[in-house]
């Protein structure tokens, strides 16, 4: 319903998670009614609720129009994602009645041209063809005076979203202070302190490699695996498009409908069951790229709960165009500690890296506390070179982050970053600059995102007004469907 709103692009980020809805079919500002038992109702907006049974129907049809599985439709973080939407959308609904927003018949008619179905409609002489647009309707479960009261919906919450979308800054002021502090430059030099040049004062003792071992196994295990078997169905490029659709959908069903074997699943549709051992979470080194087990969906799926405890078939997966996988884990082999022996080498240069870096980063700070007895001793420092936040150079983070802060008042200033696994570094800010040339182009992007931040805080705070205002309540938590619970 509200691909109006997801257009806004620059709210996108704080709008609660939507899915691709046609605008055609409408879900939601209809259904709102009946009463059910306290113990379904999940949310409550302005004394209307959503219920357990409403999310469970929104999350099938929308599984379905986004060609996912049954077991999409079943999963919490789906089903709570469909129930964020169905709260926006009340919540929305509930704005435009109480702003009692109103659309002209011109905005309507435009609206209603904008839709591909509708303009697929008109024949060449320009004539509409009002049989197949009821015919339309009817497919979707809709007649004319519910489309039409839709579509008006839909251009009220535009209206509403827009106004939001479009705030400006309080003063442009803002926006070019804004950017003049990412323009503005220092100069700086860099002073080093690696780990890897005190490598050679290290020399771990036999009992402090122990010592570490015993405390840090968990960096020392490999890792868990899984032994699985696999069916794959491929179409035949000489097949009939409509009889594979069928295949694969028996694929998917008979692999869902008998989750504890591959097996029927394998010989109605004459398919080899094949098999992989020591399948890890990062997958099989040596696998061509391709293979059914080298596809991230399929190995999150064989390491999830459901599989790796109750040996269950993984949903069938499309891994490629005419490629769908099911797989079962028919062994699962936990993480195992490995012996001292076989890791020593291992433990002594992890040992070896940290006692050296803490060697590095002890140094670092004597001299940090040298120079500030004597800020003007520049002596090992590296060429002085030029950074600003537009122009960070090799710069990133913490180092630029301070190094932007220093008060410019108190120059030259040294500040000291850490490093991890590598050392630290001392940086000496010796003066600052206002850059010249500014690029406009530049400037105005910054401008841009400035009034992006600027909707979207608008956008939190509209929302959050409209929860108020509608007194929504949270009555009961979505659960999992294997809870019992008819809706979640």
């Amino acid at each position: 319903m509200f691909d109006t709103v997801r257009k806004h692009q620059k709210i996108l980020q704080i709008v609660l998670m939507l899915f691709i809805v046609p605008s055609f079919v409408m879900f939601g500002v209809s259904s709102y009614t009946g009463f059910f038992d306290k113990e379904t109702d999940l949310v409550k907006v302005n004394g209307r609720a959503i219920t357990a049974q409403e999310v469970e129907n929104a999350a099938k049809r929308q599984a379905q129009r986004v060609g996912g599985s049954p077991q999409i439709a079943q999963s919490l973080p789906f089903r709570q994602a469909i129930l964020n939407e169905l709260l926006q959308q009340q919540l929305l609904g509930f704005a435009v009645n109480t702003l009692r927003l109103q659309v002209s018949k011109e905005e309507l008619i435009r609206s209603l041209q904008s839709i591909p179905q509708i303009r697929a409609l008109y024949r060449q002489d320009g004539s509409f063809d009002d049989v197949r647009f009821k015919q339309l309707l009817s497919s979707n479960g809709m007649n004319e005076e519910q489309f039409y009261a839709s579509q008006s919906f839909d251009l009220k919450i535009q209206q509403l979203v827009g106004s939001v979308a479009r705030t400006e800054l309080g003063s442009p002021k803002l926006s070019e202070t804004i950017s003049a502090l990412y323009e503005s430059e220092r100069e700086v030099q860099a002073l080093e302190f690696s780990a890897k040049d005190y490598l050679s004062k290290v020399n771990p003792s036999t009992q402090e490699l122990k010592d570490f071992y015993a405390a840090n196994t968990q960096l020392f295990q490999s890792p868990e695996y899984i032994d699985v078997e696999y069916i794959v169905l491929k179409l035949d490029p000489k097949a009939d498009p409509k009889a594979f659709a069928d295949k694969a959908d028996q694929f998917a069903n008979v692999t869902y409908d008998q989750p504890d074997s591959l097996k029927p699943a394998a010989d109605k549709l004459k398919l080899p069951i094949q098999t992989q051992q020591h399948l890890t979470r990062g997958g099989v080194p040596g696998l061509v790229n391709g293979h059914p087990l080298t596809n991230t969906k399929v190995i999150q799926s064989l390491f999830s709960d459901d599989a790796l405890k109750n040996k269950r078939n993984i949903e069938a997966v499309q891994i490629s165009p005419g490629v769908y996988v099911s797989a079962r884990v028919v062994a699962f082999h936990p993480a195992q500690v490995l012996p001292f022996e076989e890791v020593s080498a291992e433990i002594k240069r992890q040992v070896t890296q940290r006692a050296a870096e803490k060697l590095a980063t002890n140094a670092a700070a004597e001299k940090l506390a040298a120079l500030k007895a004597d800020p003007q001793n520049a002596a090992g420092f590296t060429k002085a070179f030029w950074v600003s936040r537009n122009k960070p150079g090799s710069l990133a983070g913490a180092a630029m982050d301070q190094i932007m802060t220093v008060d410019s008042k108190q120059l030259p200033a040294v500040v000291s970053i850490n490093n991890p696994g590598v050392g630290a570094t001392l940086y000496r800010i010796d003066q600052v600059r206002q850059a010249t040339g500014a690029d406009p182009a530049l400037h105005k992007a910054q401008a841009q995102q400035i009034q992006a931040l600027s909707a979207q805080e608008e956008f939190v705070g509209f929302m959050s007004y409209w929860r108020d205002a509608a007194n929504v309540k949270i009555i009961n938590p979505l659960k999992p469907m294997n809870a019992g619970n008819a809706g979640g």
